[in-house]
């Protein structure tokens, strides 16, 4: 072999040897279990560039080479698909993985629970603790426009666009049940619906109960009786805050459209976002008679057709209170 032919391919094998070399080390840099000793939480911002991602990656202790993960991003056309975001980076996933879990754009799902009986306040409050969601709410959304339920959401989602989902779904279930509701009910609107249904939530946490004690505010609103409901008497005295103790024969008498002690109807808005069972109850309620309930010490209810069963249900209760 001609001297020249043979330093031509021995400086051929070298570059060949001096490429395949490198590309076992990016291999290796590239795909080499990171630092990350659990499963990780990273929040990606809006408009962050690679370098910003690198850095946030390297905080979270999830990568250990900044220059590593740019280069990949950046060979990958990643740098333009990053996607922000909130993400979980797995128990010692490599900088690869790292940049397939950024570009698919699969976020973490959060949950929030909103329970059935709060009023607009206190679902503000929790949406105000709600890890990841961003805005104020701006003004408190009436009473008895917010369904309750779990919903999902993402972090950097405001939550304003949450009462905007829980009013739609409000408005989403009451147009569901409404069309199907029982014949000869004494309302003739969903808001007046939406009023009892509140009562109802407010009244029992048995869910078995709710059909029976909407029966017997339909069966006094067809008598004209007065509901003589105590949460809506609660509802008015707490407009200025919480009242902190039961409530006495003295608060019975306040002045005010919500004590349905005074007043004859229903309330003039929902003491409460009735929850869908609830919604339900008011426009199928129970086929019973009875035009009393009185608490049954167990969390439950007695009830009663006559004013005479009501009394001795209430003196039972009394006695029963009293040894307590």
């Amino acid at each position: 072999m001609r001297p020249r032919v043979f330093w031509s391919v021995l400086i051929l094998f070298v570059a060949v040897g001096g490429a395949l070399g490198t590309w076992q080390a990016v291999q290796y840099i590239y795909n080499q279990p990171g630092p990350a000793t659990s499963n990780t939480n990273v929040v990606i911002p809006k408009g962050a560039g690679v370098h910003q991602v690198a850095r946030i990656l390297s905080d979270a202790g999830t990568i250990n080479n900044r220059r590593g993960f740019r280069a990949l991003a950046w060979l990958h056309g990643a740098d333009r698909e990053l996607k922000a975001g909130e993400y979980v980076i797995p128990t010692h996933a490599s900088i690869r993985s790292i940049v397939t879990v950024l570009k698919s754009g699969m976020t973490v799902v959060r949950f929030v629970t909103v329970p059935e009986g709060l009023t607009s306040r206190n679902v503000v409050a929790i949406l105000d603790k709600a890890y990841g969601l961003v805005g104020a709410v701006k003004s408190i959304p009436p009473d008895g426009t917010l369904l309750p339920e779990t919903y999902r959401y993402s972090y950097g989602d405001t939550r304003a666009e949450m009462i905007k989902r829980m009013s739609l779904a409000m408005d989403d279930e009451i147009d569901k049940l409404w069309p199907g509701r029982d014949p000869d009910l004494p309302f003739h609107s969903p808001d007046e619906a939406v009023i009892l249904a509140s009562m109802v939530e407010k009244e029992t946490a048995v869910p078995s109960e709710r059909s029976r004690i909407a029966a017997v505010f339909l069966n006094r609103l067809k008598k004209g009786m007065r509901l003589q409901s105590d949460p809506t008497v609660l509802y008015a005295i707490e407009q200025s805050g919480p009242l902190g103790r039961a409530l006495t024969r003295d608060d019975l008498d306040i002045d005010s459209p919500y004590n349905t002690y005074r007043v004859y109807g229903l309330p003039p808005g929902p003491i409460a976002n009735p929850g869908k069972d609830a919604l339900f109850a008011v426009l199928h309620p129970a086929k019973t008679q009875e035009l009393y309930f009185v608490a049954d010490g167990t969390g439950g209810h007695t009830f009663a057709k006559t004013l005479k069963e009501h009394n001795a249900n209430v003196r039972k209760w009394r006695r029963l209170r009293k040894r307590r």
